[in-house]
């Protein structure tokens, strides 16, 4: 998801400098963005950033807390699309995904952070996990209300294949292998589905 930084607003100064080192991590990287570039970029001074983040390291981490907690959002528009139907909030999950490759802008920014933090005791890391922890347990949940018998391997499944989408996305392009990222991730939930329903 992008953040649009540039334009005048009425956030707060906070609110300012966390959506400007967003957009910068995005575009430059977190070890190629420095304070004073966030700092102009929300329109304040290095001053106000440390008044309100002791650090850099703490404003990634809060950088990392706002790009998580959007997925909540996300979560509950597919609830309210497809109500108590797993299945197709399953299905709609990945169509939103594979809409979202097709972006210019595609990236993940909690998978770009944990390439780019390299030390394990970063703060970032534990956000990182959490957030990814818990987006896990969604899907799995989501698989089982699919009626899904093996839950979870379909979970890993969908995940792999959306990380790798999005490194194919990178290396090779919206038309490279990524394109067909909706077909292949849907064919595996219908497999996946068909071999509870010969089960059966």
């Amino acid at each position: 998801m992008t953040t649009d930084t540039c334009k005048p607003s009425r956030r707060s100064p906070r609110d300012r400098i966390v959506a400007a080192a967003r957009d910068l991590f995005r575009r430059h990287g977190i070890r190629g963005t420095g304070v004073d570039a966030i700092a102009d970029a929300a329109g304040s001074n290095k001053m106000t950033l440390y008044r309100h983040f002791n650090s850099k390291d703490e404003l990634i981490v809060e950088c990392l807390r706002h790009a998580g907690m959007e997925m909540d959002h996300f979560w509950r528009e597919l609830e309210d699309a497809y109500p108590g139907d797993g299945m197709e909030q399953l299905r709609a999950w990945v169509r939103r995904i594979a809409e979202h490759l097709g972006d210019d802008n595609c990236h993940c920014e909690l998978m770009n952070a944990a390439v780019q933090l390299t030390d394990e005791d970063h703060p970032g890391r534990s956000v990182i996990r959490m957030f990814k922890d818990a987006q896990r347990d969604r899907v799995v949940g989501l698989c089982r209300r699919a009626g899904i018998a093996d839950a979870d391997l379909l979970c890993d499944t969908l995940l792999l294949l959306i990380e790798g989408a999005r490194a194919a996305q990178q290396s090779s392009g919206a038309e490279g292998p990524s394109a067909r990222f909706a077909e292949i991730a849907d064919a595996a939930i219908l497999s996946f589905a068909g071999s509870r329903a010969a089960l059966e």
